[in-house]
Order: C-alpha cells, then sequence, then structure tokens
C-alpha cells in the first residue's frame, strides 16, 4: 500500500511534508548504496609459451592477406550481412531507450484539447428540471506541466542505465561484425583451398588411371596376379571419390559464402582461384592486460555490469518519498460563447508527495532482484574473461602446433620430390619401368595435398586467432579515457541529442 498526499497552501504544508518524510523513513530500512564490485582488470595468460610480438590486428584485419577477391566480399557482407541488420537494429531500440528515459526525467508539458456533448439523465443526482436544461456542452482546453524532484537520483540512474545498454549494443555489434568478418574469410580460404586441393586430385586421377591401365596390360600379359589391377582399380576409385568429395566442399563453401553475404550462390561475384596467403606468428606482448579493452565481448560484458549496477541505484531510491509539482492553465466552459471569455479561466497547482509505507517487502525484493541481477552480470563478465583467455591460449597453441607440423611436412614433400626425380632418371635410363615413377608421383601428390590441408588448417587458426584478439576492435573501458583506435565497424552516436555520455 502507499500513500499520496496532494499539499495545498495554507494547510499546514510545512508540517505535513516534514511529518510524512520522516514517517516514510523511519518505516522504510534503506540499504546502502551499493559501491562497484570487484572485477578481474586483465586477462589470466601468464606463462603461455609462444612466440611474442606480432602486435595487435588492424581494424580491417583481413586486408594483410592482400588479396582483392576477399576485400570485395568482406565490403559486400559489411553491407547487406543478416545478422548484422539485427546487430544493428539491437543498436536503434537501445538508443531509443537512452530517449525514454531522458524523456521521462525533468519537466513534462502536454496540451489537452477536447469537446462533448452530454444529456443529462432525468433520473440522476440533479434532475435537468433544476437546471433548466437537458443537454449541454462541456468544451475545455489547457495546458499541464509536471515537474518530478529527483532528489535521489532514480532518473539520472535510469538514464545512465540506458546509455550503459546502448554501449553494451554497440559492443555487441562490433561483436557481430567480427564474427560475420572470421566467417567469410575463414569460408573464402576454404574454398580456396578446396580448389587448390582439386587440382591436386585431378592429377591424382590420372597418374592413378595410368597405373591401373599398366597393372591391366600386366595381368593380361600373365605377368601380375590378377590381384595387382584390382588394388590398383581400388586406390583409382578412392582418388576419383576424393575428388568428388571436394568439388562438393567447394560448392558447399559458396553456398555458405552467399549466406553470409545475404545473397544467393549465383549472386555472388565471380571468383578465381589462387595460392592461399602465407601467414605470420606471435601474440603482442601486452595481451594479458589489453586484451580487457580489445575483445567487443568483454566490452559488452563490462558494459551489462555498469548498467545493473544503475539499476540497483533505481531500485535503491524507490525506498525514498517521490516529490513532484503539478499546475494547469487553461478554459472550462458549458457556455461556447462565453469559453473565450475571462470568466472560464481555471488554474491548479498540486504539490504531491507519494510515500512508500507500506511497500517496504515489495521494495525490498526489488532490490534484492537488482542485486542478483549485478551479481549475475559480474559472474557473466568473468567468465567471458576466463572464456577469452582459453580461446586465446588455443588458438596460439593450436598455431604453434601447426607451424611445427608444416615445417615437417615440408620435409617429407622434399624428400619425395627427390624421390621422383630419382625415379624419373632411372625410368630414362630403362633400369627401371614407368610404374616406379607413377608411384612416387602418386606419393609426392598425396603430400602435396596434405601440404595444402595443413596451410587452410594454419590459416583458419590465424583467422580465430585475429578474433580471439579483438579483430583490431578497440574501446575504452568504462570509467577510463577513450582512446583514437577504431572498432571494425564504426559506431553511431548512442545518446543522440537526448543525453551525453557520463564516462
Amino acid at each position: 500500500m502507499t500513500s499520496r498526499f496532494l499539499i495545498h497552501r495554507g494547510v499546514g504544508r510545512t508540517a505535513t511534508l516534514a511529518g510524512a518524510i520522516a514517517l516514510a523513513v523511519a518505516g522504510c530500512a534503506i540499504p546502502a548504496r551499493l559501491d562497484h564490485p570487484p572485477i578481474r582488470d586483465d586477462v589470466p595468460l601468464a606463462g603461455l609459451q609462444v612466440p611474442a610480438g606480432a602486435g595487435w590486428p588492424e581494424a580491417e584485419w583481413w586486408r594483410q592477406y592482400n588479396d582483392p577477391q576477399l576485400d570485395a566480399l568482406m565490403t559486400q557482407a559489411m553491407k547487406g550481412s543478416p545478422d548484422l541488420e539485427q546487430a544493428r537494429a539491437r543498436v536503434d531500440a537501445a538508443q531509443q531507450s537512452i530517449r525514454i528515459a531522458a524523456a521521462q526525467a525533468g519537466l513534462t508539458v502536454g496540451g489537452n484539447a477536447q469537446f462533448q456533448r452530454q444529456r443529462l439523465s432525468e433520473t440522476g443526482l440533479i434532475p435537468p428540471k433544476f437546471l433548466g436544461f437537458t443537454w449541454y456542452n462541456q468544451a475545455d482546453l489547457g495546458v499541464q506541466a509536471q515537474y518530478d524532484f529527483d532528489w535521489w537520483g532514480k532518473q539520472r540512474a535510469a538514464i545512465e542505465a540506458a546509455v550503459d545498454q546502448a554501449h553494451m549494443a554497440e559492443a555487441q555489434h562490433s561483436a557481430a561484425a567480427l564474427s560475420i568478418q572470421g566467417s567469410v574469410a575463414d569460408t573464402y580460404f576454404g574454398w580456396l583451398a578446396d580448389e587448390a586441393r582439386l587440382a591436386v586430385a585431378r592429377d591424382a586421377v590420372a597418374n592413378q588411371e595410368q597405373l591401373a591401365h599398366l597393372a591391366g596390360l600386366r595381368v593380361r600379359q600373365g605377368v601380375d596376379l590378377p590381384d595387382t589391377a584390382q588394388t590398383a582399380t581400388a586406390q583409382l576409385a578412392a582418388s576419383r571419390e576424393l575428388q568428388v568429395a571436394l568439388e562438393g566442399s567447394a560448392k558447399i563453401r559458396l553456398a555458405a559464402l552467399a549466406s553470409l553475404l545475404g545473397v544467393s550462390p549465383s549472386e555472388l561475384p565471380p571468383l578465381q582461384p589462387r595460392p592461399l596467403p602465407a601467414l605470420g606468428n606471435g601474440l603482442p606482448d601486452n595481451v594479458g592486460v589489453d586484451l580487457i579493452a580489445r575483445r567487443p565481448d568483454i566490452a559488452a560484458s563490462r558494459w551489462q555490469v555498469e548498467s545493473a549496477l544503475r539499476q540497483t541505484d533505481v531500485a535503491r531510491a524507490e525506498f525514498f518519498p517521490d516529490i513532484s509539482i503539478s499546475a494547469m492553465a487553461g478554459l472550462s466552459s458549458i457556455d461556447m460563447d462565453k469559453f473565450l471569455s475571462a470568466g472560464s479561466r481555471v488554474f491548479a497547482l498540486a504539490p504531491a508527495l507519494h510515500l512508500p509505507i507500506f511497500t517496504n517487502g515489495l521494495l525490498k525484493a526489488n532490490y534484492g532482484v537488482s542485486k542478483a541481477q549485478l551479481d549475475a552480470a559480474v559472474a557473466q563478465y568473468n567468465s567471458t574473461v576466463l572464456g577469452a583467455a582459453r580461446d586465446v591460449a588455443t588458438q596460439s597453441l593450436t598455431a604453434q602446433q601447426i607451424a611445427g607440423r608444416r615445417t615437417e611436412q615440408a620435409t617429407q614433400v622434399a624428400a619425395d620430390q627427390r624421390l621422383l626425380a630419382s625415379a624419373q632418371a632411372r625410368s630414362r635410363q630403362g633400369v627401371r619401368d614407368i610404374r616406379e615413377s607413377l608411384g612416387a608421383r602418386a606419393q609426392l601428390l598425396q603430400q602435396r595435398d596434405t601440404a595444402i590441408n595443413l596451410q587452410a588448417q594454419a590459416l583458419s587458426t590465424d583467422i580465430a586467432l585475429i578474433k580471439a584478439l579483438g579483430g583490431g576492435y578497440r574501446a575504452a573501458a568504462p570509467g577510463q579515457a577513450s582512446s583514437d583506435a577504431s572498432s571494425p565497424t564504426p559506431p553511431t552516436n548512442l545518446a543522440g541529442d537526448a543525453v551525453h555520455e557520463r564516462h
């Protein structure tokens, strides 16, 4: 139960106000204002033994691969991706929430104009025969104004919470953009790898066809057993199966790429196979500290904590009395001929006090909910930080592992190349037949396929590491000075013309 008093001039206004406030304060156990909760200010990456000094990703990090086709795909994805449109809609909704919170604070002014024609009941409280008429007109025209005194900071905290939510939506928008950019690059390089492996697979099929043909001839001549031809046929079928699988994989990747861009596969720009780009290795030296401000998901979680903290201020302010003042001025008359005369003027002035006398249990429950939401936001933030550490460590160690595998695999390719050269030399000299050269070439082609696959894995891990490092996002944490570093997608003005950012 709540009480609302209209305090008029000359009726013990001061005494009533003082007594009501004293009664409300005495009846409510007002909680202390919460301090900022302790949260992590760095990412636990100490002891990660990986090469360092590579530097942070740039905002347009994909340009380091020097691929014009990828640049064009990224430009189109940033314009037409459905997922990015959803993220932009969330930012717009957050901006409107700021304007709503700002509009509800301070002075509100509204106008009212109405005209009605009404018939009096002949059996009502005042029968028409005493008034001399049954029908009458009622015209009203006025302006109302109300001002809420934000003495306890509830409205200010609500605006700040809305601003924090808008910052969170902006960070989520950047996270969505980074996710789309990473998916586009990974899918595109996967398609390039499929095309490169497909070229090797076609050579392998042609090589295996020669071996199968020779095996068939030798069996028909009675030189080899029939099992030799069957083995060669099985190997040829396996090579053809791999070719078919790669052709299908390439088509699937193009369909996925079209989906990321928000177009049909037929609307994709023409893409030509090209060699996979080279890679760099290593992490920035200051990754453990700066990752807090360079990951959009961490930034979004941090803004959620700030918003939840402001919501506890709003819930705490509910324990205090609300004081407002309303005023009205206008014209009111049942005689339209006298509507604009001085005698039709009406005025009203009404200070109001809202006291939470019998709502202490509900207020405590609401405040408890806000504290629980704050605790959940802090837990989510710390979990996001730990997840970021795990992400960076996993991708860094995976990149290191693949780099080691590629080094050893390059040794295998070089050895197979020398074996092929030796076999071809013996074939030219007539020492051995061509089967040895074809077998050595089949082995070399298999190693080349493995090399392309490893390079594709290294590229995918490199993209994942760029995403783990924030993909060029840079935003100061709440309470810190802003920087000039850019984010993957430039944010819009969150507060608009209604309010300004408080940090």
